[in-house]
């Protein structure tokens, strides 16, 4: 595998910006697109779990709609794809087991020799503590997604916007997800900017690194 250099990854992530203006004729091209679902798809999480599932949007009339309950920023309608991450309101064994039993087959192992792998994860996550607040658990997960996703996208030259301004009840009724276990927390508009969006040359502030890392 030939890795990215640094210079290349540092200048791909000085040219990401949360765009605020797409151009909504300049489409994400097939191949790009489906680099970024492997990136969702790759994403990591707690255990390997994967307690998420992620709607892409390109529908005009569904985006108009998410658009509605999305203090109408013109991103929703006006991107490429639109990504909502959703996760599992509720860790059970049904999830997990067919965790174990993927990894069992991808791995090429007997399901049998994971049964204490899958009561720690059980014991965790569905019986223990943190079982009453798994959707918490479970946002940290999608946000773990939604980064990887950003970067990948900066990496390849696709612009993104994350979206916490949304009103996640009413993207679970639009996209048909209440009642269903699962639950909108987050959604990435990606596409392409537009030349008028003005942020897009606008110097990124960050703190120094020395007031932000400590090395022990």
């Amino acid at each position: 595998m030939e890795n990215l250099s640094s210079a290349k990854l540092i200048e791909s992530l000085k040219w990401r910006y949360a765009a605020k203006k797409f151009n909504s004729e300049k489409k994400i091209d097939n191949e790009k697109w489906k680099c970024l679902e492997q990136a969702l798809v790759l994403s990591p999480s707690s255990y390997g779990l994967q307690p998420w599932k992620f709607l892409i949007v390109q529908n005009t009339e569904v985006k108009e709609k998410l658009k509605a309950a999305s203090w109408n920023q013109s991103q929703v309608l006006d991107c490429s794809h639109m990504v909502v991450f959703a996760i599992k309101e509720k860790m059970d064994e049904a999830h997990i087991d067919r965790f174990i039993n993927q990894t069992a087959k991808i791995r090429k192992i007997d399901v049998a020799s994971l049964e204490g792998y899958k009561k720690v994860i059980a014991g965790d996550l569905v019986t223990g503590p943190r079982g009453h607040v798994i959707t918490e658990w479970a946002a940290r997960q999608a946000y773990i997604a939604l980064g990887n996703f950003m970067t990948a996208a900066a990496v390849i030259g696709v612009d993104t916007c994350p979206l916490e301004g949304i009103n996640p009840v009413k993207y679970d009724e639009i996209l048909g997800l209440t009642g269903s276990g699962w639950k909108v927390v987050v959604a990435c508009a990606a596409g392409h900017r537009s030349d008028e969006d003005k942020y897009a040359t606008t110097e990124k502030v960050r703190f120094d690194a020395s007031d932000i890392i400590v090395h022990i």
